[in-house]
């Protein structure tokens, strides 16, 4: 079996950008800017609806009826992340916010008054407690509850939205974050599991006075440790470098077997360039061995292929041996099923895997994924 050319990758700078503004920041104050573009509309339209825009007295009379909400939109508005607990529904903090509407309205409309005496066209001869109040009529204080209600209520529902959305984003980052916690699991579990493997079957050949053997295999466990130590985490890779693994592994194992072990590998050049979970065949072709090719009294053979099929990618690892002697059903170890979780990590509900005896004797593992071009 030849063995395949190295693949390098070539180093990747540090992002020397700059960290982006929180984004929580930037809504806030798009939500501030929008709402005194809201009440300078309003407070406008009031001015023109009233006389003109250019007469001070009915600007004046519009700011402060639309300025005054607009500044309790503001207030509402930054107060609400901080202040959630008021923001939400309930009796309490309704007691609390139809008190503070009568209070905030009694104010509002009291200074709409107050122009009646600070305008001179607007004066009235009557005493100036009674020119301070005479707006303070029930429909009006009632008109100002129900805009400082709305205001509260769309204010409330925003950033309700806004809470759900982050709490929703946070789950899904810790939910990312286990995931890839589980997967890099897996990985500790299965390199050491197979390093654990091939330095036994080294000491045999030690303790057998086969020291030429058990140096070739130290020089292909050499090989597949430097390309596995350098995944800093779980990954994919192109399959070309996982079939170096395999390679290097399967050399390890004919040096053990000699003549008993012969492999076919056949790979379609089209999908030597697709994208593959690392440590992906490997453990497969260990288990077609242990449970295979160890039972063999004569020759044992592994084959392995990989074919592309549009865009699919088909891997297939099969052991034949006698059929009297080959297992039909694979080990307990944790090769097969750690494929498994891995694939349904990479390729959720877009993967298949399928493992079963041969009828002609032996085992069969085959899986497919999407295929993906390695940049």
């Amino acid at each position: 079996m030849s063995s395949l050319n190295a693949i390098s990758y070539p180093a990747i700078q540090a992002d020397t950008q700059p960290a982006s503004r929180d984004p929580r920041e930037h809504f806030q104050r798009t939500g501030h800017l929008v709402i005194a573009g809201t009440s300078l509309v309003l407070a406008l339209g009031t001015a023109q609806e009233c006389q003109s825009v250019a007469h001070i007295p009915s600007l004046l009379y519009g700011v402060i009826l639309w300025g005054w909400w607009g500044l309790i939109a503001a207030v509402l508005w930054k107060a609400a992340p901080r202040q959630s607990a008021l923001m939400r529904l309930s009796l309490s903090s309704m007691a609390t916010q139809l008190s503070l509407a009568v209070v905030l309205a009694t104010i509002h409309l009291i200074l709409l008054s107050s122009l009646n005496i600070l305008v001179p066209e607007w004066r009235k001869p009557v005493p100036t407690l009674t020119a301070l109040t005479g707006m303070l009529q029930l429909n009006r204080i009632g008109l100002d509850i129900l805009i400082y209600g709305f205001i509260f209520g769309l204010v409330g529902t925003i950033q309700s939205q806004i809470r759900a959305q982050r709490e929703s984003i946070s789950a899904l980052e810790l939910q990312r974050q286990l995931s890839a916690a589980q997967l890099k699991a897996l990985q500790m579990q299965l390199e050491p599991h197979f390093l654990f493997n091939t330095l036994n079957a080294i000491t045999t050949l030690v303790e057998l006075g086969k020291q030429t053997q058990a140096s070739e295999m130290l020089n292909h466990l050499n090989a597949i440790l430097k390309t596995t130590l350098e995944r800093r985490t779980p990954e994919k890779v192109r399959l070309s470098q996982e079939l170096e693994i395999v390679d290097n592994y399967l050399a390890i194992e004919q040096v053990r077997f000699a003549d008993r072990l012969r492999v076919d590998i056949k790979v379609d050049p089209s999908a030597l360039h697709s994208l593959v979970p690392c440590f992906l065949l490997q453990p497969i072709v260990e288990n077609a061995i242990r449970h295979g090719i160890a039972h063999c009294e004569d020759e044992g053979v592994i084959e392995a292929s990989a074919k592309r099929e549009g865009n699919r990618l088909h891997i297939a690892v099969r052991n034949h041996g006698s059929a009297a002697n080959t297992q039909t059903k694979p080990g307990n170890g944790i090769g097969l099923k750690n494929t498994q979780e891995r694939l349904a990590y990479f390729y959720p509900h877009e993967h298949r895997i399928n493992a079963g005896p041969l009828t002609s004797g032996g085992y069969e593992v085959t899986i497919d994924v999407p295929y993906e071009r390695a940049l």
